[in-house]
């Protein structure tokens, strides 16, 4: 295995979607090994969007990379119990296990402790009555798309990026460290529960939401591409590129309007409103005047004119680009970048990948690894974790309870 800040922990995953399977590439690309167990036949991300022309799942190759696979049938009783082993296995840096597909009986935290007394385990689920969800129904259901949008929209929209889930995802990763550190300070396992909902709502908490309802009885209106509560703003540029700034702190706010040259503009326009436009709730309530007076600078210089200036003043801004613009452009988005590499991936071909966005002081930058072909490390994972015997390997294969690459699937009743 390589190394990392985690060398040596073993953490098993069985998982979908977005967040767990995040949680587990989080942690391998940190130095642990994660295994990860599916069906013969693939988990629900196999061939999830986007796929390649020949069908393959880019999803799975970006969420699963540097993790081991084992394909087993754990519809059968065989292929649960040797799921269970492999979770259980002894060893002071194992018996962690990360979920959101734990299954009462045998997956489920009480059902391993009878197994592994120590054991660790982190369950994300849906809602905390036990009902499914994923970020598409989580984030209508506590309220953003109702303030996401143009200003003068009325439909709800929908955020493209599965935000509860990444976050989520993150926090799978602390709940498993905090656990294993209890373990380590008292010598007891932890079963950490988790909803996907709950990571939505306490956010909404954190972030002055719920306060804002309760205590001045605002439901926040869309504001385009305003920055709530202090001043930013998209703006066209001559040649038809569309930038957005911020004046977010006061430092920020000086050198937009130093830059802009508005600053006798915007004296006089504080005069006329009688606020002091260097508090940031002063410049949110003025934004749409202020905004009036910044449009004809835009409008009258090209990208290339917008960014050497602000470069050179210190603003806080950024180019709008979609996807293909950004990978082409953003030196941050390429091998000048130290966390990217050109990676091949089996079945896929090569491609720009990520590994760790950490950096550690005393450690070397580990280079991202692919991810693994469905069932490519069944054998080794069965010898090496499970402690199976060789024959009773084989069996196993000929049975149909477990498969690896370049073996045809026959799957057990």
């Amino acid at each position: 295995m390589m190394g990392g800040v985690l060398a040596g922990m073993r953490v098993v995953e069985s998982s979908a979607f977005v967040a767990v399977p995040l949680a587990g590439m989080t942690l391998a690309q940190m130095g642990a090994d994660v295994i990860r167990f599916d069906l013969p036949t693939g988990g629900m991300d196999h061939q999830r969007w986007p796929i390649t022309a020949q069908g393959k799942s880019l999803f799975w190759a970006g969420l699963n990379k540097g993790k081991r696979s084992i394909a087993i049938n754990v519809k059968t009783p065989r292929g649960r119990e040797i799921a269970s082993e492999i979770i259980c296995a002894p060893g002071e840096d194992a018996g962690l296990f990360i979920t959101n597909l734990a299954v009462k009986g045998w997956t489920d935290h009480l059902s391993l402790a009878k197994k592994r007394t120590d054991i660790c385990t982190v369950t994300l689920r849906g809602d905390r009555m036990g009902r499914p969800a994923v970020d598409y129904t989580v984030n209508p259901s506590v309220g953003f798309p109702d303030a996401t949008g143009p200003v003068d929209g009325s439909e709800p929209v929908a955020h493209v990026l599965p935000a509860w889930d990444c976050i989520a995802g993150n926090m799978v990763v602390s709940g498993l460290l905090a656990a294993e550190r209890h373990r380590l300070r008292r010598g007891h396992g932890q079963g950490v529960d988790l909803t996907l909902k709950d990571v939505a709502a306490a956010m909404l908490g954190n972030l002055g939401i719920i306060g804002d309802v309760a205590m001045n009885g605002e439901s926040r209106a869309k504001a385009g591409n305003a920055l709530y509560g202090a001043y930013g703003q998209d703006f066209l540029c001559r040649d038809g590129r569309r930038v957005m700034v911020i004046g977010l702190t006061v430092r920020q706010w000086r050198n937009l309007v130093k830059v802009t040259q508005t600053e006798g503009e915007m004296d006089r326009l504080a005069r006329s409103l009688g606020v002091d436009l260097a508090e940031e709730g002063a410049r949110w309530h003025a934004r749409d005047q202020i905004t009036k007076v910044l449009v004809p600078w835009f409008a009258a210089r090209d990208l290339d004119m917008v960014a050497s200036a602000f470069d050179a003043g210190g603003v806080t801004w950024s180019v709008f680009r979609n996807f293909r613009e950004a990978l082409a452009q953003d030196p941050d988005l390429s091998q000048q970048n130290p966390m990217f590499q050109s990676l091949h991936q089996p079945g896929i071909g090569r491609y720009l990948t990520p590994g760790s966005p950490f950096d550690f002081s005393d450690l070397a930058r580990q280079d991202p690894r692919p991810a693994p072909v469905l069932g490519q490390h069944t054998e080794e994972i069965l010898a090496d974790v499970a402690g199976l015997p060789d024959s009773e390997i084989a069996s196993l294969f000929d049975a149909g309870v477990v498969t690896q690459p370049g073996q045809a699937i026959r799957l057990a009743s």
